[in-house]
């Protein structure tokens, strides 16, 4: 709960509960798909431990959240 009051509701307008919804299912994805965790080796929950990230390429930038997020991303 810490983390998504810091890092999402506290930063931004909800204005009403269809928001809200749709700010925490956005929130979530984000969370449980490309955020870092500390207890993983900085690795996102849903990504595979021996799959190899490839260092070369243009990086991308996606804006989570109207861009109070940014997730990076490398080219294909």
């Amino acid at each position: 709960m810490r983390t998504l009051r810091a890092e999402c509701t506290d930063r931004m307008l909800i204005y009403g509960e269809h928001h809200l919804r749709s700010v925490l299912n956005e929130y979530l994805d984000h969370y449980n798909g490309h955020r870092p965790h500390q207890a993983r080796g900085q690795l996102p929950p849903d990504q595979d431990e021996h799959v190899v990230v490839p260092m070369e390429g243009r990086i991308e930038r996606h804006k989570i959240l109207g861009g109070a997020i940014s997730e990076y991303h490398r080219a294909a």
